[in-house]
């Protein structure tokens, strides 16, 4: 692993250390009244990784039709209950989303983890490819000292095979079984049920290729977060989504947003039109997931002979 990132523009050195910095301030204030034991939270390291760490990234200019990479980094804690993301992370993430969007005072979107060094270690013992690619090719972006992290025991061919296997009919069928329903609330005219259903569609799809491709999803319902993990994967899964309008944007939003509000929110409002292109998005998003992820058993099962 890097301890600098030295490799990267003096530009994208200050936006990065800016990064840090929110997230540290965001963790202070969610433990700032913490009790017992969450009195000794703390972060140990904060890992750059993905295409900015390998030097691959794509920045590409103002057009939302675009693809451009995002920032991936990897928060380490020294509690697993402190990875809780709603807990602990939701109002640093919408704060670096405000940063790039709202006040554009960093210019290249953020995606983070957040992990305890048990959960870290473990996913290293147990062969996680994201892991064992973050300690390869990561960043150090902060450490509280330099204790290493644990040794990978990587999976052979065969067992990744069959986890690969196992992780794409579990979550393709998740996803068939919601599209479902949302197909059966739509022809009822539920749709409130049919947006939540369509979000629980969508979720799946994208863990699917996370799992598939890498070993490792974050379990976190934020089609927005899971979407950008995926793309930045595989590319081909940008366009699925068009963003070059407000309406586009905001339609996507209404989706992100019905696994809440869909069900408990009195003043969510989505309308059939936009369930229709909503669902036929879903549709394409659900082909290429299936091209990304029989392409990558296939080349598994070459390689196991």
């Amino acid at each position: 692993m890097r301890t600098d990132i030295n490799h990267l523009p003096a530009a994208k050195q200050r936006e990065l250390d800016r990064v840090v910095e929110m997230l540290f301030q965001g963790f202070r204030e969610a433990t700032q009244d913490a009790k017992g034991r969450r009195k000794s939270a703390r972060i140990l390291k904060v890992i750059l990784f993905g295409s900015y760490a390998r030097g691959d990234w794509v920045d590409a200019p103002l057009d939302a039709n675009q693809f451009k990479s995002d920032y991936d980094i990897l928060v380490i804690v020294n509690q697993t209950e402190l990875a809780d993301r709603t807990a602990y992370w939701e109002e640093t993430e919408q704060r670096l989303v405000d940063a790039y969007l709202v006040e554009k005072v960093i210019r290249t979107p953020v995606n983070f983890i957040v992990h305890s060094l048990q959960q870290v270690n473990d996913g290293l013992a147990h062969g996680r490819l994201i892991f064992m690619e973050i300690v390869k090719d990561g960043s150090l972006l902060y450490q509280s000292d330099d204790k290493p992290l644990a040794t990978a025991k990587p999976k052979t061919p065969e067992q990744i095979l069959q986890v690969s296997k196992d992780y794409f009919e579990e979550y393709m069928g998740h996803s068939q079984s919601f599209y479902r329903g949302y197909r059966d609330a739509l022809g009822h005219n539920d749709l409130k049920k049919a947006a939540f259903d369509l979000h629980q569609a969508t979720e799946p799809l994208y863990q699917c290729v996370l799992l598939v491709l890498t070993l490792y999803t974050p379990y976190d319902h934020n089609i927005i977060f899971l979407r950008s993990l995926a793309e930045g994967l595989d590319h081909s899964l940008f366009d699925v989504w068009p963003r070059g309008t407000r309406t586009e944007r905001a339609t996507y939003q209404k989706l992100k947003d019905a696994y809440r509000k869909a069900r408990y929110s009195k003043h969510y409002e989505i309308s059939r039109e936009e369930l229709d292109w909503l669902g036929a998005r879903v549709e394409e998003l659900g082909r290429r997931v299936h091209d990304i992820c029989t392409a990558r058993i296939a080349e598994l099962e070459k390689m196991v002979g």
